[in-house]
Order: structure tokens, then sequence, then C-alpha cells
């Protein structure tokens, strides 16, 4: 087979979108081990020409990269407008595994996509209207063209199904990886004290000022909240207090060293399509309080401590919990994380394009 990948999400910096995307090609190549021919594809900006590059340093694919001047909104009126067919840039192709950030036509083959989560159907007031409509139309795209769809978790695999209507059999659970640097031997940061550490974008759903309070009712004043994660929007958590330490957007290298010198990781986000987070804290013998809700489930397995993401008081309570339980609950982690590969992903790709092709 040909299969085309569409890659231009990692034209930005990687979020929790990028990072599956990246890691699932990555097992795709090693799945398909040389008997498929895979091509990354993006029509991408200069910043996109640079990056994507760098992101996909490693993985044995073929890159097609199309420099573009306003590379967004050439892809998003490109998907709507519904032509010219993919193939007269990038020739005949089997496969078409489109992103989040276009859905391009394509005259024959396999039509597929990744569904990340619904939360701008489920919860539209916790995205920006740009992704909100991006979103909405490449989700109604999907539903009504592709021969079949991956989701991230059996959660979001079930949403898929009630929200989109889409028949069962068409949706495939790929579950995420976790890369290499996420383990438990290596460099551990120190920041000068004891601290949880959080990983999120500063968005609603992400629930970061039930964790502050939390911190804050913990009453330990040698144990700091250190938050790594990008600008986001919205209504901005107060983490501007004593003994909350903001650290931005860090790279792998530097969150997996992060990971490894945390007393405990916190996860309350409200609502995830997986959580991939959690596991690479655990992968990196981190012991894990993450939210109670059930989109979270199968990335905490047993092996995390739960709580209600609305009560400061029950997070705080967790956090103790886990500082307590740390020994256990690293040893826990540990097992449940190493279930978790990207070349399992990959191979869960490869065998639903098989099927759909077959059909």
């Amino acid at each position: 087979m040909r299969v085309l990948f569409d890659v231009s999400p990692l034209s930005h910096p990687r979020s929790g979108i990028g990072t599956y995307l990246r890691g699932s090609l990555a097992g795709l190549a090693e799945a398909a081990a040389g008997k498929h021919e895979i091509v990354a594809f993006a029509p991408t900006s200069p910043q996109g020409k640079m990056a994507i590059p760098a992101a996909l340093d490693g993985i044995p694919v073929e890159l097609s990269l199309r420099l573009l001047p306003f590379a967004h909104a050439w892809r998003q009126s490109w998907s709507r407008l519904g032509r010219p067919a993919l193939e007269r840039f990038l020739g005949p192709f089997d496969v078409l595994h489109f992103s989040d950030w276009m859905y391009p036509p394509q005259r024959a083959g396999v039509r597929a996509t990744t569904i990340h989560d619904l939360v701008p159907l489920r919860f539209p007031e916790w995205v920006q209207g740009r992704t909100r409509r991006m979103h909405g139309a490449k989700y109604r795209n999907a539903a009504t063209t592709c021969d079949v769809l991956f989701a991230n978790s059996g959660f979001t695999r079930r949403e898929t199904v009630e929200l989109l209507g889409v028949p069962e059999e068409r949706v495939r659970v790929a579950l995420p990886g976790v890369e290499a640097h996420f383990r438990a031997d290596g460099q551990r940061a120190d920041l000068g004290c004891e601290y949880v550490l959080t990983v999120a974008t500063l968005e609603p759903r992400k629930n970061l000022g039930a964790l502050v309070d939390a911190h804050a009712l913990l009453g330990r004043e040698r144990l700091a909240l250190a938050v790594v994660g990008a600008e986001g929007w919205g209504d901005q958590p107060a983490i501007d207090r004593p003994g909350v330490i903001r650290l931005g957007y860090v790279d792998d290298e530097e969150l997996a060293r992060l990971y490894r010198g945390a007393s405990v990781f916190a996860y309350p986000s409200r609502f995830e399509g997986f959580g991939l987070p959690v596991i690479e804290a655990m992968a990196c013998g981190t012991p894990v309080v993450c939210s109670a809700h059930e989109s979270m489930d199968e990335a905490c397995g047993d092996a995390a401590v739960r709580a209600d993401p609305l009560d400061g008081a029950a997070i705080a309570a967790a956090l103790e919990t886990a500082l307590a339980r740390r020994e256990e609950l690293v040893r826990l982690g540990l097992a449940h994380a190493a279930r978790f590969s990207w070349r399992e992903t990959g191979r869960v790709f490869l065998d639903g394009y098989l099927w759909a092709g077959a059909s």
C-alpha cells in the first residue's frame, strides 16, 4: 500500500495531539516494516517547513511538504471546496489518513482519520470559536466520508458512535504509546524544593484553578506546585501565588526530567480523549493523581489516585494519599505504562486500512 499521512499539526510546538500524531506515525512505520510506502505530507508555512522535519527526525518515512503562504487558510479553503483532489499533487495512493487541521478531497483509496476527542461537540463552551468551527467541519466530513476512523481510547470510540452516528464497526481503538525518553532512569529536575507537577495548556477544561486551590489546602510550605504548559485562552487561573512555579512550555527531554523529579504528578482535567501525560508520568516512575472523570479511566487503570475534579479538598486529599503510597503507586504505574506501545498503535492503523480496503 501507499499511505499518505497528514502531519500538518507538527508545524506548531507539540501538544498532546502532535505527540500522538508523531508517535502513531512512528508506530505505523515500524508495523509496516518496509512492506508499505508511508508518505508524511503537509501543505505548510515556512515555520512548518522547518518544524515538521525536526519533529519527524529518525522516523523512516518519505516526507512531502508544500510551502504555501497563509497555509492555514489554504488548508481550510481546500477542505471546504472539495477540489482539486489530492492525487493531483501526490499521485495515486491507497490510503489517506488526514488530521484535525484539514480534510482534503481524494478520488480513490481508503479514507481515514483519528478522533482525539469530541470536546467541541460535547462542551462547545470549552473551546475557542475557531476550534469549534474547524473541528466541527472535520467531524461532519469524517462521519460521512471515512471508511475507517481511529479513536485514541474506548471512551472516545463510544463518543464517536454516539455523537457522530458512525457505525461501531467503522471505529477502531488505537491507544497511544509512550516515547522512549519517558522512562524512570535518567536525570531528575531540581527546582530547589519538592514539587507537585502538572502539565496542561492553560484553558478552562484543564481545571488548573482547582489544583492551585488544592495545593494551598495542603499547607506544605516545602512542597511547590510546578506548572508546565503553553499559554492558553479564556479566564486564566490565578497561579501567581507563593509556592507556584510557572515553567511554561518545555521540550520532551526537559519534561521527562520534570516528571522524574516530581513528588507526585497531578492531572485534574475535567474531560480528555485519553490523557497522555498520565502514562508519561507513570513511565517516569512518578505517582499520579488524576481526575475521576471516566474519559481518563484507560490512562489511569488501577495505578492512579482519582479525585472529583470539581472538589479542591478531594484533590488535596488525593495528593496526600499519593505521597503516602508513593512506592506502591510507582510500581503499579510502571507496570501499567509498559502496556502502551506506539508500534501497537501503528498495527491498529495498518489493520484498519487493510480491513477498509477489503470491505
